[in-house]
């Protein structure tokens, strides 16, 4: 039989030193890794489906004709003026007045002049920022663990999302007309007067008197006859968080997936601001402008669904998606109520995470 010469047990011992090391260090990372009970991740935040409603759009000062009266006089009507002559309208008559059409004006012994306010009637403007930017840091803590791998823990979040939304638009709103008549005598027949060549009577006279105060109004709607031009910015913080539990679960050696929902909350910060004006016809009302500012906080809920790659045993690359429903932000603001929708709101996070 032969001897087995002293060189092969230097050989094999030499080999057994060195495995064995090797196979220590697996032991100690894979005790570490079912040691690691909290995660922090770290994540740029996208938000998307966010909104701002401006609605209550239809107060507005009575739109007031450009025209002049020969005299430089602002007209008082839509279609014509009455005005005070230079006898003081002796008699309670004057004429010192003027119109723009015999065919649609001049009813029985009546000069009828309008003029229009916005009665409402106009949808409300709505304001998007797609995406909106901001950050999140999640907490996860570890509770309970499969020998499959799948662990069981819960997550708290805090994050930020800034909102900026403006916009100019034009709404049509319907129309009041009212209208008012002015007597002249019975038997006689005021000048003629087209929309190319409207009567218009001088202050000094002497011309055709009309009496100088009307009789009982009328008044008709008039649909979509209003338009109303602006700008509207809507400007917000909102300080978010996020509360509840999360299953994980591998799918390969560096991949994992999670889902995960429970409470959610914001507190919007908001600020807005407004510029409007409305047109009837040629006539336009004066500039409505505001702004304000208020804080709320809204509650409702969220789910949420996260990949992420280990790229090392502490650290890995994330990359998540939320659906978030909270109840509608909704303030009035002199007048102009503005509605924030969170109702359907999704966010799109990536990031790293860190494992200890």
């Amino acid at each position: 039989m032969n001897s087995i010469k002293p060189g092969w047990f230097v050989t094999i011992a030499v080999c057994v030193c060195a495995s064995a090391p090797t196979h220590a260090q697996q032991t100690i990372t894979q005790d570490v890794r079912q040691d690691v009970t909290n995660r922090l991740t770290l994540s740029g935040r996208l938000g998307f489906n966010i909104s701002a409603r401006f609605s209550g759009l239809s107060s507005f000062p009575t739109p007031a004709s450009a025209r002049k009266t020969s005299k430089g006089d602002a007209y008082n009507y839509d279609d014509g003026y009455v005005l005070t002559d230079n006898s003081g309208n002796f008699g309670g008559q004057t004429w010192y007045w003027g119109y723009d059409n015999s065919s649609r004006q001049i009813s029985g012994n009546n000069l009828v002049l309008s003029h229009s306010t916005v009665a409402g009637g106009a949808g409300a403007v709505t304001l998007d920022d797609d995406p909106s930017y901001g950050a999140e840091l999640v907490y996860r803590r570890l509770l309970n663990s499969r020998e499959n791998g799948m662990q069981l823990g819960i997550e708290l979040a805090g994050n930020y999302l800034n909102l900026s939304m403006s916009g100019s638009s034009t709404l049509i709103a319907n129309a009041i007309k009212t209208s008012y008549p002015f007597a002249f005598t019975p038997g006689t027949t005021p000048p003629d007067a087209t929309p190319a060549a409207p009567y218009l009577g001088s202050y000094e006279g002497p011309g055709f008197v009309i009496d100088a105060t009307p009789g009982a109004p009328t008044t008709t709607p008039v649909p979509g006859a209003a338009s109303i031009q602006g700008h509207r910015q809507f400007d917000a913080d909102l300080w978010g968080m996020r509360l509840g539990p999360y299953l994980e679960f591998p799918v390969s050696n560096k991949l994992k997936l999670s889902l995960s929902g429970g409470l959610a909350g914001a507190l919007v910060d908001a600020d807005v601001s407004w510029s409007e004006t409305a047109s009837i016809g040629a006539a336009q009302s004066p500039a409505v402008s505001g702004s304000g500012h208020t804080a709320k906080t809204q509650w409702g809920f969220y789910v949420a669904g996260n990949a992420f790659w280990e790229f090392s045993p502490q650290w890995s690359a994330v990359l998540g998606l939320q659906y978030q429903n909270l109840h509608d932000f909704s303030h009035s603001f002199g007048g102009r109520r503005v509605t924030l929708d969170l109702s359907q709101s999704f966010f799109v996070t990536f990031g790293v995470s860190f494992n200890f």
